[in-house]
């Protein structure tokens, strides 16, 4: 209700001023043109409402212009006699099209609002198509590894000595832990939309994030490579975030790479920002879609199949605690890509680094 009220403040306001500005733009070319041919500018003062605030403030705005032209402009002035009949058909013509104006005004801002809801439904139709269309591959994979190695597992024609059991049940464990990450990126994608994101920040060293990205990982894990000097410092961060972006951004190295190559790791120190790298082996990425990358559900000219969520995730997690995440260009020669992770190092972390 008290919205409503100010809403209904706000359009007394702005029309009271259009008639006055009008009145004195009148009144300043009076020197230079017939009064009589001024009043159209009236017309200008509706238009403007009746856009702004529609044709309910539109028609008292014709009016009021209408009787102020008259009082002030029309002989004789100060009265609302008027002396010639041509001023009676001036004042009935800007009255007819000041209200005309107005309707079209206010109709043309209703089809433009209609026009804005259908586009944006259009929009979140496109989007949740390009959702099912991204999750759908990185749904089928996973399940589809879960119903093989359980229906090995369950399978009584089968003969599977230990090894080989616990081999699927590793599968199965991967799986789940995929398919859980994928429904996290989901799920944190929709929060960064939403708004900015809640932090709990605490101190974190630069191993203890990396151990508990790699651990998540499970066994695709002893395929990364860490190179971590002693003396990088501390960071202050929302744990959990963080460690989100390391998980992406690890497990988008280990998609691109081949399963016989390392992904390298290095943690470094230095103005006051903690950076960490994360190099694959894979068919590198393009110029042109460095930036785009980070977007969501975009995967690159170069990827592959995909849900193109984990880049945009850790973009906007690194971003929340003030940090960033890029691409540094790779020679040719060396190949790959090389993801960079910078954080703000605390003074905490220089003083611990120099005791």
């Amino acid at each position: 209700m008290e919205s409503k009220w100010r809403r209904r403040s706000a359009g007394v306001a702005f029309s009271i001023g259009a008639v006055a500005v009008v009145t004195g733009a009148v009144y300043a070319l009076r020197p230079i043109a017939p009064v009589v041919s001024l009043g159209v500018l009236y017309v200008l003062a509706v238009v403007a409402v009746a856009v702004v605030f529609g044709l309910a403030y539109a028609i008292p705005v014709s009016v009021g212009s209408m009787l102020a032209f008259n009082f002030l402009f029309l002989p004789p002035v100060h009265t609302f006699a008027l002396r010639e009949s041509e001023n009676w058909v001036a004042l009935a013509v800007y009255l007819t099209v000041g209200v005309v104006v107005g309707e079209l005004a206010t109709r043309s801002r209703r089809l433009a609002r209609e026009a804005v809801e259908a586009e944006t439904l259009r929009q979140a139709d496109a989007v949740k198509t390009a959702v099912l269309h991204a999750v759908s591959h990185d749904l089928r994979s996973p399940l589809t590894a879960i119903r093989a190695a359980s229906e090995g597992l369950d399978n009584p024609a089968v003969q599977l000595d230990a090894r080989e059991r616990e081999e699927l049940f590793e599968t199965i464990g991967i799986e789940v832990r995929r398919l859980e990450r994928l429904v996290e990126n989901l799920l944190d994608l929709s929060r960064l939309e939403a708004g900015p994101s809640r932090r709990t920040p605490e101190l974190w060293t630069a191993d203890a994030l990396l151990a508990s990205a790699l651990e998540q990982l499970g066994r695709e894990a002893d395929r990364v490579e860490t190179d971590i000097p002693v003396e990088v410092g501390l960071v202050r961060v929302d744990g959990p975030q963080v460690h989100r972006v390391l998980v992406n951004l690890i497990e988008n190295a280990l998609k691109f790479s081949s399963p016989s190559d390392p992904i390298d790791i290095t943690v470094e120190d230095g103005g006051g920002r903690v950076r960490v790298r994360v190099r694959d082996r894979g068919p590198g990425i393009p110029e042109s879609d460095r930036e785009r990358i980070f977007d969501p559900f975009e995967r690159g000219s170069t990827s592959g199949p995909g849900s193109g969520l984990g880049l945009a995730i850790a973009r906007g997690f690194a971003e929340a605690n003030g940090g960033r995440v890029w691409v540094e260009p790779e020679a040719e020669s060396s190949g790959g890509s090389t993801f960079v992770l910078e954080l703000p190092a605390t003074e905490e972390g220089a003083a611990l680094s120099k005791s």
